[in-house]
């Protein structure tokens, strides 16, 4: 029976690159100089430290950049509350999404039973497996998704005919 695998999964060797290249900007730009601007990644966190909220949105402005360039949705980021350091720094947690949270795969599979396509959705920890009789049938399934799901960046994997 074809199936495939619709998945949430940002390349994080493209993301660490990006992050590298925002550090390289960082280092060289002169509004940057004598701050205490800084960016980091840690497994599927990255770190930004700046010393007022507008130098934070100036380092989220060179890394969408450096993510456009390497052909990462910037939709994968998912930016934390700005927080308050000691002295006058502050900090902003970005997580990048991996995996479909419980309620959009709910959403997905919802979607599948209301489109009156012969598609079966079935939740599997962090993706949703669409299996169905007819390959047209994923196709259009496929198109439904991509129409309908729009504020996270998915993907399809998997496609057994």
């Amino acid at each position: 029976m074809p199936s495939f695998d619709t998945v949430c999964e940002a390349n994080l060797v493209e993301v660490k690159n990006a992050v590298e290249n925002t550090v390289k900007e960082i280092t060289t730009r002169f509004d940057f100089k004598g701050t205490s601007a800084s960016i980091e990644i840690k497994d599927k966190e990255i770190t930004m430290v700046g010393d007022a909220e507008f130098q934070l949105t100036q380092i989220e402005d060179v890394l969408r950049n450096k993510l456009t360039k390497r052909n990462v949705d910037v939709r994968f980021l998912d930016m934390g509350d700005v927080q308050k350091m000691g002295g006058d720094k502050v900090k902003q947690v970005i997580k990048v999404r991996n995996g479909i949270e419980s309620e959009l795969a709910k959403k997905i599979q919802k979607l599948m039973k209301e489109s009156k396509l012969k598609v079966q959705a079935a939740i599997q920890e962090d993706k949703v497996r669409i299996t169905g009789a007819k390959r047209d049938d994923l196709q259009a399934a496929m198109a439904l998704i991509r129409k309908d799901v729009t504020d996270v960046p998915l993907s399809f994997d998997n496609f057994r005919d």
